[in-house]
């Protein structure tokens, strides 16, 4: 039986998510024996010649000289950037997250947007970095929150008074994207402090939706779910080679958003038009249905090319467009969330047949519906 050591957090979503895909793919090709205890991670190192484990995952915080010395077949889960290269890792896909997350808030309306994350973790780095630059393509500046120089002892107490002022001199209503979902419940925290109305103020995304942060906060914390449990599936799959002596160099598991779980914190309209508010709420409550430009047009009082400019100064896009992605965002949480065979989730949304949705879904996602269920579904 092969021993693998386990040196990954489970204080938080995204450890325990990839815990679960190894261990998913222990059962099918292993068994495995596992050493993951639930202490300090690096209290464990000591221990590991003992152990003679035959493979390893583990995060990169942990790497030392003296263990790559060991000649152990690992994979790491990577924060930053200065890690071994021919090593391989996990790593999560900071562009696509941003991007989910700032389409989240341009499809709403916001005009002033915001990113708060940690100075000192290249993954929160290129997360605000995308950002920043798929608003800036969308006309829309972002205020970047600082972490302050002046702060030796870098915790939530020592920095709440900065992120306080921060948050109060952004413009309002701001849709404020936080690197992760701890940094999510810090702002949430603080909009509590400063009678900060969550979302008509300030309105926040986080990441990896981590149900223990995101449903205990008050409002819930909307958030971007990752497809970690699958990451945790390949690493266990790469670490299986590795043990049988395949020679792979610098292979990268790449950890993919899936979808937003929409929770209160964010569920608004940034829309000052009423008309375009109007035409918002008719797609969202009748995208099931195959709706024309001209049912929306008629939920409101105004033309059709009156409607249509005033929509695309709100939202940078069409009716139609909105349509289409309102309609193929739903397929992708019923092709998540269910079991719905594919012929179900056609009559649902009123296609003639299977082979009509699948075209009208890889036409907007790039992807088939069968492959995207595979590759984002929780195991």
């Amino acid at each position: 039986m092969k021993r693998i050591v386990l040196l990954l957090e489970t204080s938080r979503e995204f450890g325990r998510q990839l815990i679960i895909g190894i261990a998913h793919y222990s059962r099918l090709n292993g068994p495995w024996s596992f050493f993951n205890e639930p202490i300090d991670l690096k209290s464990s190192i000591p221990h590991l010649t003992n152990w003679k484990p035959d493979g390893i995952i583990m995060r990169d915080s942990l790497v030392s000289k003296e263990l790559l010395k060991l000649k152990i077949p690992t994979i790491l889960a990577v924060h930053d950037s200065s890690y071994p290269k021919d090593v391989p890792v996990i790593k999560t896909d900071s562009r696509s997250i941003a991007k989910m997350a700032s389409r989240h808030f341009i499809e709403k309306g916001f005009k002033n947007l915001a990113f708060c994350g940690f100075d000192n973790y290249d993954w929160s780095e290129g997360r605000k970095l995308f950002f920043n630059r798929f608003n800036n393509e969308a006309g829309i500046k972002t205020y970047n929150f600082r972490q302050s120089k002046k702060i030796k002892n870098y915790n939530w107490e020592n920095e709440q008074k900065h992120v306080r002022k921060w948050i109060a001199g952004l413009p309002k209503p701001v849709g404020i994207f936080a690197c992760n979902d701890d940094r999510g419940h810090h702002i949430l925290e603080v909009c509590k402090l400063d009678n900060l109305r969550v979302p008509e103020d300030v309105a926040v995304i986080g990441v990896d939706n981590d149900p223990l942060i995101c449903e205990l906060e008050d409002p819930p914390l909307t958030s971007i779910a990752l497809n970690v449990e699958s990451a945790g599936f390949e690493a266990a799959k790469l670490l299986d080679q590795l043990m049988n002596k395949k020679k792979i160099v610098g292979s990268q598991i790449m950890v993919t958003p899936s979808h937003i779980v929409q929770r209160q914190s964010s569920d608004i309209l940034a829309v000052d038009d009423a008309e375009v508010a109007q035409a918002i709420h008719y797609i969202m409550n009748n995208a099931k249905n195959k709706i024309l430009v001209q049912d929306v047009v008629k939920a409101t009082s105004i033309s059709r090319r009156s409607l249509e400019k005033r929509f695309r100064k709100s939202f940078h896009r069409s009716i139609y467009n909105e349509i289409q992605q309102v309609r193929v965002e739903l397929i992708s949480k019923l092709l998540i969330g269910t079991d719905l065979p594919i012929s179900q989730i056609t009559s649902a949304f009123n296609f003639t047949d299977c082979e009509h949705i699948s075209r009208f879904f890889k036409k907007e996602k790039g992807i088939g519906l069968r492959e995207f269920r595979k590759f984002h579904k929780p195991l």
